[in-house]
């Protein structure tokens, strides 16, 4: 433990102690946090769905520009993973579990509990469901991470900065960013990181929870997703301790295997055709309606407004919370690919995976529903298994789905691990195995913890307000990049021309 640097402490307390509100005062604690995430999400959405549309803006720019054939390295370095595992890698990190829980959930939530703008249950309301499924999980969202990974693999593998976020912002602030300012920039992604993974292992312990009950009648309770918690934790751990080239490697190559299994079952058991022209119809819906919904904040009707801060400005926040831990993670499996390859993967390969995932549950889910199922009463954690119940070998799609839960489970804390090591050994790309476990311990605990006490919702309202100061490290990451992008241009090793 002597590598560790004070962000490792500082962030230890400060989420042991808002864990520790969440058991003492669960509803207070609550409350405070989800009056200060309304507060922002109320008087700032205007400036969360403008920031979003930057970054989209601005990557598009960048695959475009000349600057897209710079690499991410040095001159002539060749990536360290291949294609299939790298995408492989930052789709499990990046989207992987919350496309399981949700992927059923979602589309059909929205078409017969919360539709944009149509009425409940209408054919308005599903064209609308699968089309702001897809904004929501698509371009904005890993445009998000895109800006996050780029902006660090460019100062890590190509200027031999430390993997810190404050390193990043050093062609702005100088040495400012080795004293107490780079710390608090450090802590707040530290904390962004642990927080998500300790809320998403929550989620996934009642997914798989959901699934047990749905299948075997096991009831859904603290003691069985504790249970759940422990296995996953050793599992976690095992693979942690192999390191980055075998561990994660191995389980995101498995979770694309899984996936596709999955994705291809439910394909050619559920409605075929209708999920195909559903899936097409909506990719146009989508492009065309994109630059309308990317600024949409409806000003003069405050039932529309509400439902874009209830969801699309929530997303956005989520997303930013999440960057930290993803955005990281991407960089460091990234090293030796250009600018453009790296957002062209980045942002088109898991947005078309997502809009066909979600096309391909969605559709099924709702086709159920409206034969007479009703998904859309279930829990989230149990509409996929739901919508299985409803299909043929729905019983062996469940058995997968569970599996993969449990793989996208270990790999989304794996990969959490590894980033907390980095962050709090002063950005090293091999942060020691002691490290790592001590924030998998402090993660299982937390959610652990917070699964008792009902204070998982209040520790991801704490999360979505931290995405707020956050984004504005974002934008200094973005101005700070592009400044360099400058200086490399007229004296980087291979020149811009």
């Amino acid at each position: 433990m002597k590598q560790v640097t004070s962000v490792f402490w500082i962030t230890l307390a400060i989420t042991l102690g808002m864990s520790f509100l969440g058991v003492l005062a669960p509803e207070g604690f609550e409350n405070f946090s989800k009056t200060i995430m309304n507060y922002i999400s109320v008087n700032f959405g205007w400036y969360y769905l403008l920031i979003v549309t930057l970054f989209v803006l601005f990557c598009l720019y960048l695959i475009f520009s000349p600057f897209g054939k710079i690499r991410l390295g040095k001159p002539g370095e060749k990536p360290e993973f291949s294609y299939p595992t790298w995408l492989a890698m930052l789709f499990s990190a990046g989207m992987g579990i919350g496309l399981v829980f949700y992927g059923v959930a979602s589309p059909v939530s929205h078409y017969i509990n919360t539709p944009p703008t149509a009425e409940p249950g209408t054919r308005e309301a599903l064209e609308d469901s699968l089309r702001v499924t897809f904004f929501h999980y698509g371009i904005h969202a890993w445009a998000i991470y895109a800006v996050i990974a780029l902006v660090l693999a460019y100062f890590t593998f190509r200027h031999g900065k430390p993997g810190l976020i404050s390193a990043t912002l050093e062609p702005i602030f100088g040495d400012e960013m080795n004293g107490g300012w780079g710390r608090l920039i450090d802590v707040i992604a530290v904390f962004a990181t642990i927080v998500g993974v300790a809320t998403t292992l929550g989620f996934g312990a009642t997914q798989i929870n959901g699934g047990l009950t749905y299948l075997l009648d096991i009831e859904s309770s603290f003691w069985v997703q504790l249970v759940i918690i422990l296995i996953v934790t050793v599992l976690f751990m095992l693979s942690t301790y192999t390191g980055l080239s075998k561990g994660i490697k191995y389980l995101s190559n498995t979770n694309m295997i899984l996936a596709g299994i999955l994705l291809v079952g439910t394909l050619i058991l559920g409605p075929t055709l209708y999920i195909f022209n559903s899936f097409t119809d909506t990719i146009g819906a989508y492009l065309q309606q994109l630059p309308t919904e990317s600024f949409r904040i409806a000003p003069h009707d405050d039932e529309e407004r509400q439902w874009v801060l209830d969801w699309t400005v929530f997303f956005w926040a989520w997303w930013i919370a999440w960057a930290p831990f993803v955005g990281i993670f991407i960089a460091r499996v990234s090293k030796g690919r250009s600018i453009r390859e790296f957002l062209a993967g980045v942002l088109l390969v898991p947005s078309v995976v997502s809009f066909l995932w979600f096309s391909t549950f969605g559709i099924t889910g709702i086709d159920e529903q409206n034969k007479g199922a009703d998904i859309a009463g279930l829990p989230d954690e149990q509409a996929l298994f739901g919508m299985f119940g409803e299909i043929p070998l729905g019983v062996v799609l469940s058995i997968i789905a569970l599996m993969l839960i449990g793989t996208f489970f270990i790999t989304s804390a794996d990969s959490a691990t590894f980033v907390l090591g980095m962050q709090t050994t002063n950005g090293s790309l091999s942060p020691p195995t002691t490290v790592k476990f001590v924030w998998g311990f402090a993660q299982s605990t937390i959610a652990t913890v917070l699964l008792y006490t009902g204070g998982l919702q209040a520790l991801q309202n704490a999360l979505i307000s931290a995405a707020f100061p956050f984004s504005v490290i974002m934008l200094l990451m973005v101005f700070s990049f592009y400044k360099a992008l400058q200086k490399d241009k007229k004296s980087g090793p291979d020149k811009i021309k």
